[in-house]
């Protein structure tokens, strides 16, 4: 997916890694905040002890799970031998892995890409799904989404299955995830209409399009695998950022960077409701016009009825970090709250909801300091910021540091990036306590 521009003082920025440790040996769980805690009061920062993922793994994905556990997936690729993509549990209420890396698959085939990463979601019914990339006969940018599903949490895994099948060797990607019914659904950037295409002239790691947009699809598909029902959601998107989805109480939200014919990327979000999407509408008219994919997708969350997205733009050539809620599952938006602007912002948003406050992090780079990992708390209605902290400095520059994660459970964040130390990308993470 095309990225032969970008624009000025845009740099994609990397993920950090805190400390990582094996699954035992971990510090007893804090005290829970009584009730009376203020929600201002200030939060610690705790490093948390990742399983031991080891050297060479990056991609880091975190979802919270129906059983009140996180699922932690990544990749892990060392020279000399093939890509795994592995995955633990933690559970929060104990302080533990629930298992060492287990891997779900392994092979030469798999497209590992910094920026179009793999995921884990488990449903309700206590499966286990899971997607990767995998390329196609030999065409560089030529690769399909694989679905495969546990029925058993993780031990065995179906054989993959291509989670659409127009058969065409052009680029599928960029995917999302929620639970549908006692199934999955999955949308994701379809390249079917593109033509195919060739590396970047700067060495990048997507195609130049020459045909028709990149376009937005989305599917349901049972515990079988089988797929029920596959939509066209936009004819024509941004060719290459990330794509994300939360579930609302009218049904799931899927949120991405669109593309006019006028270039215009802003974050579209569009609804599943009886059955059918509702028209994307932006969530705030930017109107930022960018004449190539910025690799900078959104990312949304949602209690009930509300709606939490966190977006990069650099409209009006000031790169800034913008967050929107709404309460009515996505119909209408406040204006957007700006929680960081300036050349040094690098995006990457994450955006996490609870009960009583908004949680989003994101990265930093400049010359003097380097890049660095960001926290704000805010009020549910995003109008008062609690507390501002800088989680993490970072080693690793530029691509390699990927997209950090989060998660909130229990009142307590849990954050997840990568660095690179030594010359080789390894996760690390840090939770907030309150």
């Amino acid at each position: 997916m095309s990225r032969p521009l970008r624009a000025p003082r845009i740099v994609l920025p990397s993920l950090l890694a805190l400390a990582f440790a094996g699954c035992g040996g971990q510090e007893a769980p804090p005290a829970a905040p009584t009730d009376n805690t203020p929600v201002d009061a200030p939060s610690q920062r705790l490093d948390w002890p990742l399983p031991a993922t080891g050297p060479g793994s990056s991609a880091p994905d975190l979802v919270a799970g129906p059983d009140g556990l996180l699922v932690l997936s990544w990749i892990n690729s060392r020279q000399g031998r093939r890509h795994a993509f592995q995955y633990s549990r933690f559970d929060p209420a104990a302080q533990r892995w629930r298992n060492a890396p287990t891997t779900i698959a392994i092979g030469n085939r798999m497209f590992v890409n910094w920026a179009d990463t793999p995921h884990v979601l488990p449903t309700p019914d206590g499966a286990l799904w899971a997607h990767w990339l995998q390329t196609r006969g030999d065409a560089p940018y030529a690769y399909d989404v694989v679905l495969a599903r546990s029925r058993d949490g993780g031990a065995n895994w179906s054989a993959p299955i291509p989670a659409h099948d127009d058969g065409t060797a052009t680029e599928h990607g960029f995917v999302s995830m929620w639970a549908q019914g006692g199934g999955l659904g999955l949308a994701w950037l379809d390249g079917r209409n593109t033509g195919g295409g060739q590396a970047d002239a700067d060495g990048g790691d997507h195609a130049a399009h020459a045909g028709a947009p990149m376009t937005l699809r989305a599917a349901v598909f049972d515990a079988n695998l089988q797929r029920t029902v596959e939509h066209e959601i936009d004819a024509r998107v941004c060719d290459c950022c990330q794509t994300a989805a939360a579930v609302t109480g009218r049904g799931p939200v899927v949120v991405y960077r669109g593309r006019t014919e006028a270039e215009v990327r802003d974050v579209m979000l569009t609804r599943l409701e009886n059955g059918a999407w509702r028209a994307p509408a932006r969530v705030h008219a930017d109107d930022w016009t960018m004449p190539a994919c910025p690799v900078n997708g959104p990312s949304v969350a949602a209690q009930g009825d509300a709606v939490l997205v966190g977006w990069y733009t650099a409209a009006g050539d000031t790169p800034r970090v913008q967050l929107a809620r709404s309460d009515d599952a996505g119909d209408a938006f406040a204006d957007p709250v700006v929680l960081d602007s300036g050349p040094a912002v690098q995006g990457r948003v994450a955006v996490a909801f609870d009960q009583v406050q908004a949680w989003a992090v994101w990265l930093r780079e400049d010359d003097a300091g380097g890049q660095s990992l960001w926290l704000s708390r805010r009020s549910p209605d995003l109008a008062t910021e609690y507390e501002r902290i800088e989680l993490a400095r970072l080693q690793g520059r530029g691509r390699a540091t990927g997209f950090p994660q989060l998660q909130v459970l229990g009142g307590q964040a849990y954050v997840v990036w990568t660095d690179v130390i030594d010359g080789a990308p390894q996760l690390q993470g840090a939770r907030l306590v309150r």
